[in-house]
């Protein structure tokens, strides 16, 4: 071969190669449109730790499993850690109440933890993710929050807010943790189904089926309520916002507990619960709850009027009334349900005239109520979240104003001699 063809040899070898080693880069390049933006918040108070860590760009493929390990700093314990994307409502949490927790990333998410006072944890021990029913694709469950001792104590029943489409039980830990710190009250807060389809449930799901899961909770609670110190036959409700409208529609509709069906008869509206204990008749479930309800505080609740009625997809205006708490508030001869409001000033959402409207219906059934307006407070201000805006306000109008709905529980299940 001449020197010649031996440099042509060479070039056609040299490009061969030159391509193969590009076409492999281009198989090993990251697919960018395959990537997600992933970032920390920097916790205050402890610290977190990232297995795999992440890259200098926080670019990571589409299905990496991250683990995430939360620290306490000395004098501080976990209050949760998180995942946060952004959605219709803003920055959107979703939380794990265990300090080693992993995380999928299929979207851009920012990961962190929060961290708070030990003594904010002491006098009471909180049991996680109890399991009351699994109506459809969410398996329902509630926490415990109960007082060292505990014994035959009344038992007060949260249900959080979220447009019936968001949240969980946690985003109440906050005020569980102040209605529970007394001594006085096992708190118990509950979960249940989001509206329509966003459980993943084929059929969608309905208000209806929301306040049977309500329903659900409280009968599992009332069997259970012993294990934890509680009086299953001493109970109140409190709820923020859809919670509100739950809250006050578990103890209103109490009466109308039954396996009659929801408007598939006419005139006949009954809520089914999601949970009925083994061989206990469902006219026995409605009394014992019935008689179990003392008192209910719902905060900046939906109790009625359009926004209710934009939530029922068309439903007749039957269907309305059989739903709306408004509609169906006991007269006092009947069942006497003393009930505390709140609103701030500030709220977006929550109108003055339909909650003074929900106030004076109770005033013309005779039921005691106290509607109190919170000065400068917007929409949710008992939520709990980990960002230090929502603990500010929280601390701000949260605490104080648990501290009175706990004050008007107490004079019902501790009146004074």
């Amino acid at each position: 071969m001449s020197r010649l063809e031996n440099y042509f040899s060479f070039i056609v070898y040299f490009m061969i190669i030159l391509m193969a080693s590009v076409n492999m880069s281009l198989a090993q390049a990251p697919d960018m449109e395959n990537m997600h933006f992933v970032q920390i918040d920097i916790p205050q108070h402890g610290i977190i730790e990232v297995a795999p860590p992440l890259p200098m760009d926080g670019r990571l493929p589409d299905g990496t499993v991250l683990t995430i390990k939360a620290t306490p700093a000395e004098g501080y314990v976990f209050d949760g850690g998180y995942y946060a994307i952004y959605g219709t409502w803003g920055k959107l949490y979703f939380e794990s109440m265990t300090p080693e927790f992993e995380v999928v990333i299929d979207q851009d998410k920012t990961l962190g933890a929060s961290f708070i006072e030990k003594k904010a944890l002491e006098g009471f021990r909180v049991i996680q993710n109890v399991e009351y029913a699994q109506p459809g694709e969410k398996l329902l469950k509630y926490d415990v929050f109960t007082p060292e001792g505990a014994i035959g104590l009344p038992c007060i029943i949260i249900i959080h807010g979220g447009g019936w489409s968001i949240n969980t039980e946690d985003i109440m830990r906050g005020l569980a943790r102040e209605l529970v710190s007394t001594g006085d009250y096992v708190v118990f807060s509950i979960d249940y189904r989001w509206i329509s389809n966003l459980d993943g449930d084929q059929e969608p799901n309905q208000l209806v089926d929301i306040i049977q899961d309500v329903y659900g909770a409280i009968c599992h609670i009332q069997e259970h309520a012993q294990e934890y110190g509680g009086d299953p036959g001493r109970i109140a409700l409190t709820g923020d916002s859809a919670g509100g409208h739950l809250s006050a529609a578990a103890a209103n509709f109490a009466d109308r507990i039954g396996d009659g069906g929801f408007g598939g008869d006419d005139g006949v509206f009954e809520f089914n619960p999601s949970y009925l204990p083994e061989g206990k008749p469902v006219g026995e479930v409605r009394r014992d709850i019935l008689n179990a309800i003392r008192a209910v505080a719902p905060s900046y609740g939906v109790f009625g009027g359009p926004l209710l009625k934009a939530f029922m997809g068309g439903a007749s205006e039957e269907y309305f009334r059989a739903i709306a708490p408004i509609e169906n508030i006991p007269d006092v001869k009947d069942r006497n349900i003393p009930q505390y409001l709140l609103r701030g000033t500030n709220d977006f959402l929550i109108q003055n005239e339909s909650v003074q409207a929900y106030a004076d219906a109770l005033k013309a059934a005779g039921q005691k109520v106290i509607y109190e307006q919170v000065e400068g407070a917007g929409h949710a201000f008992f939520d709990w979240k980990p960002d230090s805006n929502t603990k500010e306000v929280f601390l701000q109008y949260g605490v104080p104003y648990a501290a009175k709905m706990k004050a008007f529980f107490d004079e019902v299940f501790y009146p004074k001699e």
